[in-house]
């Protein structure tokens, strides 16, 4: 069994702090102490428990994160979270494993884990079943200015556009900007399939399909050369 390391989210933004927990909950090797609101809140689990990594938000109120960093056991590591990417130099000074901007994404909180791990254990996206639990049903995104909640079943289809994809939802479309293979990492494999560069569609909402198209809704979308033979076996055997 790999060694569980304990972890403390500090954030003052309670949305922050709940995209962080979700995407945490899917690391196997990685156990949430507690999830604070605050840098005094902090201090009081510090004080009665181990920690081992910190993921810090910067601007916060009374006790910023630099200074709450300053004041801490250099035996605690510290992954820097923010909207602000004006402060990377001065984490980085403070030796931060990572630095991370908002908002973020699984993809990306995993490789600045493995940056953490990599004397100890290697996480990475392929590992899969070991690392990843498929049980949460929904995701955060970014849309204009604010953080969206998703839930995986409204998802009919996903269209990448250039630097931005559009999430077509049962009831109505979002435009995050984002990339459309981060946000295919944080689906679930076993419910969405990538047919095309540009397209990702939910499984269970496809009505037909042919060796050149998947159609659901009466949306026809296309699948690529590329694609095409995982998707058809895929599709075969549902």
């Amino acid at each position: 069994m790999p060694k569980i390391f304990q972890c403390l989210i500090v954030d003052d933004e309670p949305v922050a702090r709940e995209i962080l927990e979700e995407h945490l909950k899917k690391v196997s090797v990685v156990n949430i102490v507690a999830s604070c609101k605050n840098a005094m809140d902090a201090f009081a689990f510090m004080n009665s428990q181990k920690i081992d990594l910190i993921f810090l938000d910067i601007n916060m109120p009374e006790i910023s994160g630099l200074s709450f960093a300053k004041s801490i056991n250099k035996n605690i590591k510290i992954i820097f979270t923010t909207a602000y990417r004006e402060y990377a130099v001065d984490g980085f000074d403070l030796q931060a494993v990572d630095y991370l901007l908002k908002p973020i994404s699984f993809e990306r909180l995993l490789q600045a884990i493995n940056k953490y791990l990599d004397e100890n254990i290697r996480v990475n996206t392929d590992v899969g079943k070991e690392i990843i639990d498929e049980t949460s049903d929904f995701i955060f995104v970014r849309s204009d200015r604010k953080m969206i909640k998703i839930n995986f079943l409204n998802i009919n289809y996903i269209e990448s556009l250039s630097d931005y994809i559009k999430i077509y939802l049962t009831d109505k479309t979002i435009v995050t900007r984002e990339t459309i293979t981060s946000i295919e990492a944080k689906l679930p494999k076993k419910d969405f399939i990538r047919v095309h560069r540009s397209y990702i569609v939910s499984i269970s909402k496809i009505d037909l399909f042919t060796n050149e198209y998947v159609e659901l809704n009466k949306k026809v979308i296309p699948i690529s050369r590329t694609y095409k033979n995982d998707v058809l076996q895929r599709l075969e055997n549902v």
